[in-house]
């Protein structure tokens, strides 16, 4: 059976109405672009399209580090994929730029698809010769076990992609809860060199 890319991937969320979370990407939902487009600053915040909050540390010392928030939408998938790149080149770390925008780009969209409206935080990290990728998303624990289970089942078969590219890399991935103060799923991929 085909379903949609905006179904929630959690069990709990899949019979909610997501219609509402995704925004027509045109500023104006009539199919006749307006001749005088508002600008940015006049248009509401339904009107507005997902932007990150790209904050990088640029090169250092210890190597490449950035981190930054993206929407809980599915398209935020390419916004982090471009950052990455962009980040991975100009820190002539382009070998890497192949297997981590193909795994940003599966965990971020997979985690927009199980927190849905929810920012989304995405590290990147290069130390000891390893690339290190953690996006964190918002989806809460489940308190009953099946649940639970079938949740971060449904989660692991969404990442197949991701996991066929860590493993062709030679690298590893996971997933784990986020530990207080924090609620949500960290999922995590280490890229050697």
């Amino acid at each position: 059976m085909h379903s949609s890319p905006f179904t929630a991937i959690c069990p709990a969320l899949a019979e909610a109405r997501t219609a509402g979370l995704y925004p027509h990407p045109h500023p104006h939902p009539h199919p006749h672009p307006h001749p005088n487009p508002p600008s940015a600053a006049s248009r509401t915040p339904h009107q507005q399209l997902p932007q990150p909050y790209l904050r990088s540390k640029g090169r250092s010392v210890r190597g490449l580090t950035l981190s930054f928030t993206l929407p809980g939408d599915v398209r935020s998938a390419f916004i982090g994929r471009t950052a990455i790149a962009a980040a991975l080149e100009v820190h002539g770390l382009a070998p890497y730029v192949w297997p981590a925008t193909h795994a940003a780009a599966e965990l971020i969209a997979v985690t927009a698809r199980m927190s849905p409206g929810k920012e989304l935080y995405v590290s990147l990290r290069h130390r000891d010769d390893a690339l290190r990728l953690l996006v964190w998303d918002q989806h809460p624990h489940h308190p009953e076990p099946d649940m639970a289970m079938l949740c971060e089942t449904r989660r692991r078969r969404a990442l197949w992609l991701l996991a066929a590219v860590v493993d062709d890399w030679g690298g590893e991935w996971g997933t784990c809860e986020a530990g207080p103060p924090q609620r949500g799923t960290k999922s995590w991929v280490l890229l050697p060199r």
